[in-house]
């Protein structure tokens, strides 16, 4: 495992380089059916990397400088295939003569103010690659990859070329920032890197604290954070080796989860060693027996959480299925360092005084008050069984509101260059993703037919009528910027007119296609849903009436719209496998189906209070959610089985009911505690983080583990005094 933390090459042959599957996609995929293989169309919306120029001065002799000489610095790189920006955009007049939209530094004021008029009456312009407000320019730069040696290549070094060369001319004041799908990616993994070993340093040194309070002992706290920090040391050195280091949740996520899973099962061991060792015991019968009291529990919940996290797999996402293996591989690493760890340190000299301060920390002294709970919880076991069922059943029905979601830059630092730069983009472009919607015909339709113009227009009506649609570009604004006047449909043979390379991309009689691309935000893909349908509505209301044309919405968003649903089946299907495992596997090993079906009540009130509150707080369904619903879990039902196997030990040695949880509430209940402090306080941790996931995460994380202290004392010991064993008359 340490290798695999200093370099996996040392055992493992280098991999071969794979270009990102996203890239190699969008890369290889084949361009859309209006566009000819003879003709290379415009494209104003595609870009590796997105460089976002801002100034106030683009349309003076400064400013068009400036900007004209950080784009020769970009295309001067060996990375840099090719950078296109407004002055690329292919002119509208009808000889298609070339002609750049800045004008040259010499140019006089009154050609300045004629360019920007001339930018702003160019559809491949004006909000397209420059705002309407003319501050903001989109450099789309396309990578040559064969050159590119590390990220800064595609990302810091691009902003600083162009920064340098424009801050050569005075009175430019151009400012650069780099986004898109090249910088978002590399953003994520570099915020993944630099968490890694800040968030495991905080974890680690909070838990130390709340160990050392509530033990009162220094040697008991070193070897029970000793567990732990073994079983992330081993699962991260794995991961490493096995290649499933670059998920966006492990840098965070996992370290803080399996420093928090180890330290429960380690404070239920080392709270039975200390109190074996302040009996008389000698070191090792206190570790051999503490083994045989809690080892079978430890393992239980070790089992059942890593099944939590094994549904993960059946999700249809790869980041959540590879998310739930390592969480699994974590889990099982972890228990295997609690159980040998914990026992071997203890029987050590560092054992000797762990024992030491036992019965005097602050869970020991006021153990006695939370315990009034337990008595006022047996003097009602009917009412508050009644309770917990309806509270569950009614929380569950509200966390099935949930709505899916998903957003670009949700897993980034909002701080992070790449996300200030889209949310620029956002505001000045509406959007960098884009829509389109698809017109097409058969060959009964002629090309340059005016229906199809007609078509075109009513469309890109539909699309202006919706406020968080950005841009509409399609052959209405080709031909708008034409001269002359009239509606598309009667000018369409003025398409002739335009550059090949302009006309084909949004219009391509010989595959009988024309397309209506659109710009959409980083609002998450829930802000359009309905905007899709009342589209999708209105689209079909003009097919109707035009039936010999075809009309689709598509593209990446509208995907992803479709098929969001697909996260709460995940999610269902995830959950219900988990529940259903951990329902048997509990009911075969306590050999009681009641006290597995008595365990379910306890164990889904936590999530469905989590979910409702998500819902009430008008919060969406997010991937992260899926993790996080599953991850809790397998977490809040550990406490349920140390309660459960402690209640049946006792009620194996004759105690009845009510007595047996008195007793088993005594056993475990310091564990409890410790262990919902030591949870809380660790996922608190990821609160600070700045990726909006992880704090989702935790805060997610606290409240299921809050809940479940609460339904482990509160509704746990009711429906076990109600249901655990068949009733002798109905008065009973």
């Amino acid at each position: 495992m340490a290798i695999g933390h200093y370099d996996p090459r040392l055992i493992l042959p280098e991999p071969k380089f794979e270009p990102d599957r996203r890239q190699a996609q969008s890369k290889s995929a084949p361009l859309p059916a209006s566009v000819g293989s003879n003709v290379n169309p415009v494209r104003v919306a595609s870009g590796d990397v997105i460089v976002v120029a801002h100034s106030d001065h683009f349309f003076t002799p400064d400013g068009a400088e400036g900007i004209r000489d950080a784009v020769a610095a970009l295309e001067s790189l060996d990375h840099v295939e090719s950078v296109f920006w407004m002055d690329d955009a292919p002119p509208l007049n009808i000889f298609g003569l070339p002609e750049p939209i800045l004008p040259g530094r010499n140019a006089s004021a009154t050609r300045f103010v004629d360019a920007r008029e001339r930018a702003l009456n160019h559809p491949l312009v004006a909000g397209q690659l420059m705002s309407r407000d003319t501050k903001t320019l989109l450099l789309m730069v396309t990578i040559d990859w064969l050159f590119v040696t590390e990220d800064a290549d595609a990302t810091d070094r691009l902003r600083d070329v162009a920064a340098a060369a424009a801050a050569k001319v005075p009175g430019a004041n151009i400012s650069f920032a780099v986004t898109g799908e090249v910088p978002i990616r590399v953003s994520r993994a570099s915020s993944t890197r630099s968490n890694e070993r800040k968030y495991q340093a905080i974890g680690y040194s909070i838990a130390l604290l709340i160990a050392f309070i509530l033990f009162r002992g220094l040697s008991s706290v070193v070897i029970v954070a000793l567990a732990p920090t073994m079983g992330v040391f081993w699962t991260l050195g794995l991961l490493h080796l096995i290649g499933l280091d670059d998920n966006p949740f492990n840098s965070v996520i996992v370290p803080v989860l399996l420093c928090m899973v180890g330290f429960t099962d380690g404070v239920h061991m080392m709270v039975q060693i200390r109190r074996h060792r302040a009996d008389g015991m000698s070191a090792g019968d206190a570790a051999k027996r503490s083994i045989r009291e809690v080892g079978l529990a430890c393992w239980l919940t070790s089992l059942t959480t890593a099944i939590g996290f094994g549904s993960l797999a059946l999700a249809h996402h790869e980041t959540v299925r590879e998310f739930g293996y390592c969480c699994v591989i974590g889990v099982l690493m972890t228990f295997v360092s609690v159980i040998t760890v914990i026992p071997l340190a203890c029987a050590t000299p560092l054992g000797r005084r762990v024992h030491s301060g036992y019965g005097k920390n602050l869970i020991d002294k006021n153990l006695s008050r939370i315990s009034v709970i337990i008595d006022f919880v047996l003097a009602r076991p009917r009412s508050v069984s009644i309770i917990a069922i309806a509270a569950t059943a009614v929380l569950s029905l509200i966390t099935l509101q949930l709505r899916p979601d998903e957003r670009l830059t949700s897993n980034l630092s909002a701080g992070s260059e790449a996300t200030r730069a889209l949310a620029q983009i956002d505001r000045d472009f509406g959007g960098m993703e884009t829509a389109e919607v698809d017109i097409s015909w058969d060959s009964s339709v002629a090309a340059g037919d005016p229906e199809i113009g007609q078509v075109a227009d009513e469309v890109n009506e539909v699309l202006l009528s919706e406020p968080l649609i950005g841009n509409p570009l399609s052959i209405v604004n080709l031909i708008a910027a034409l001269p002359g006047e009239g509606q598309t449909s009667a000018r369409m043979s003025m398409l002739e007119l335009l550059p090949p390379p302009l006309k084909q991309a949004y219009y391509r009689p010989v595959n009988n296609r024309a397309a209506v691309r659109f710009r959409l935000q980083d609002l998450g893909i829930a802000a359009y849903g309905e905007v899709f349908e009342r589209i999708e509505v209105q689209l079909a209301e003009i097919e109707s009436r035009h039936p010999r044309l075809n009309i689709k919405l598509d593209g990446g968003a509208v995907w992803r719209w479709k098929n969001l649903y697909q996260i709460v089946v995940d999610l269902a299907l995830s959950l219900g496998t988990a529940s259903l495992i951990i329902f048997g596997v509990l009911s075969v090993v306590y050999r009681s189906l009641r006290l597995g079906l008595i365990s379910t009540v306890p164990n889904l009130f936590p999530l469905a209070m989590t979910g409702s509150l998500l819902w009430m707080v008008g919060m969406n369904l997010e991937i992260v959610s899926v993790c996080a619903f599953t991850v809790c879990l397998g977490i809040a039902v550990d406490d349920t089985i140390h309660f459960l196997t402690r209640y049946q030990e006792e009620l194996s040695r004759g105690d009845d009911e009510a007595a047996a949880i008195r007793r088993a509430f005594i056993g475990v209940g310091t564990a409890l505690v410790m262990t919902t402090i030591v949870l809380i306080v660790g996922f608190a941790t990821a609160l600070i983080s700045d990726a909006r996931d992880h704090r989702i995460f935790a805060s997610m994380g606290i409240l299921t583990i809050g809940s479940a202290l609460f339904a482990d004392l509160v509704f746990l010991p009711a429906m076990l005094v109600r249901f655990a064993k068949p009733k002798s008359s109905p008065n009973d």
